[in-house]
């Protein structure tokens, strides 16, 4: 018989089927890429960064876990990004530049593709779950008894979850564009020496991307309309940059691996955006 203390912290069985699922994804996600790596047919370079920042995604979802269980708003958004990306991370490696892909890797691939999707549809579907993720993350207080961390009522009024999702879409400029001018810079040590100006801007333009969507997002937070305009304009920017880059330096397989994924977070950090203007 339980007390009415284990029953009040007792968390819903949706948290604890979230939870297993994300350990699930995560480990599976593991695997995929070392299957993906097994079988490729060439493992270079490029290869082993792009599995290296797929595998990454893994630490991501266990950092998951910890927003569920915690409650955390934020939870929503993240898995969004988290599992949309990584699924496109784990496709860009499974199909081969020549050739069908392996048996072993296209299933591995199907189902990582099917765990995402269930991530997704808990974190948004689920009664229990939207009942669960209202909790905000802790501030700095400070007061008679001193300095403390704990959790306040936020002193504006509480950002859309769409706003958050463009938020979170918008901090995966900078990671997609370093990650292929690592790839890139592969080229350099190859004996293109003429890539190395591009390379270098195009590092540059990936931490300058980070800071100024810093920037954009704390004004976006506080409801600055302003700085919905500035966002897109860095997102075409972080564009316009990344995918001539990706093109020149890497080809067209590499704009298709390496572009595609930052298309597809720029699409998701406008399309909030638009739904954050229409709610």
């Amino acid at each position: 018989m339980r007390t009415a203390a284990e029953t009040q912290v007792r968390r819903p069985s949706a948290v604890r089927a979230l939870t297993a699922l994300l350990a699930v994804t995560a480990a599976a996600t593991v695997v995929v890429e070392l299957l993906n790596w097994w079988y490729a047919p060439e493992q270079g370079f490029g290869l082993a960064v792009r599995t290296g920042w797929a595998m990454l995604r893994s630490l991501g979802f266990l950092v998951l876990i910890g927003h569920v269980r915690r409650g955390r708003t934020v939870a929503r958004p993240f898995g969004l990004i988290l599992a949309v990306t990584t699924v496109f991370a784990v496709g860009r490696l499974v199909v081969p530049q020549a050739g069908v892909p392996p048996l072993p890797g296209a299933l591995g691939f199907a189902l990582l593709t099917g765990l995402c999707a269930a991530v997704v549809w808990l974190l948004y579907r689920s009664p229990a779950l939207a009942g669960h993720l209202v909790r905000h993350r802790p501030r700095l207080v400070i007061d008679r008894s001193g300095f403390s961390f704990r959790e306040v009522p936020p002193r504006r009024p509480e950002a859309s979850g769409w706003l958050l999702t463009s938020r979170v879409a918008a901090f995966t400029y900078s990671p997609l564009m370093l990650v292929p001018a690592l790839i890139a810079a592969g080229a350099v040590l190859d004996g293109r020496l003429v890539a190395v100006p591009a390379v270098l801007v195009w590092f540059g333009a990936g931490v300058a991307a980070s800071w100024a969507v810093l920037f954009c997002t704390a004004f976006l937070m506080r409801g600055r309309r302003w700085a919905r305009g500035l966002l897109v304009a860095v997102t075409a920017i972080v564009l316009a940059v990344d995918l001539p880059l990706c093109r020149w330096l890497l080809g067209v397989d590499g704009l298709i691996r390496d572009g595609g994924p930052l298309v597809v977070a720029a699409a998701l950090a406008l399309y909030g955006l638009w739904r954050a203007e229409r709610a």
